[in-house]
């Protein structure tokens, strides 16, 4: 760690555990599928579990950002705007997984069409559908298509 990174850094109690504990996770996980690729030039592709258990934290952080926007904007316009811009980015993220999700071959012959209005204890993929439909319905509420379609800044 350089002495930058040591300055930057936040304290160990910070207010915000559960939130570094995430974030410690997917650098674990990236670390672990580089040494695999490394390691093995035949490392294998996503699937559809792995695609599903990061549109999940995506749609999480989605949330958030969300909520941490709403909080910031009325006092820090300028810094709200910014966060808002995340948020319409991290949808785009989550809604690219999603699609992904079902250009993966199914196991399941017949279960890789999006059917979000059945139950939860369907097939898995299920799951990742509903997950995904919850969040457009936000999405729909404060974000235009305009503000979707804008490059990144």
């Amino acid at each position: 760690m350089s002495p930058d990174d040591r300055r930057d850094a936040l304290p160990t109690s910070d207010a915000h555990p559960y939130l570094r504990a995430a974030t410690a996770g997917l650098r674990h996980h990236t670390r672990t599928l580089t040494a695999q690729t490394s390691a093995d030039e035949s490392a294998r592709p996503a699937d559809r579990p792995h695609l599903d258990s990061l549109h999940a934290h995506l749609t999480a952080l989605h949330r958030l950002l969300d909520q941490i926007a709403e909080r910031t904007r009325p006092e820090r316009p300028a810094s709200g705007r910014h966060l808002a811009t995340a948020h319409a980015r991290l949808w785009q993220a989550a809604d690219a997984v999603h699609a992904a999700f079902h250009l993966l071959p199914a196991t399941v012959s017949g279960s890789s069409d999006c059917q979000p209005e059945q139950l939860p204890q369907g097939p898995h993929m299920l799951t990742i559908c509903q997950r995904h439909l919850a969040a457009s319905h936000a999405v729909r509420r404060k974000t235009t298509a305009a503000d979707l379609a804008a490059p990144a800044s």
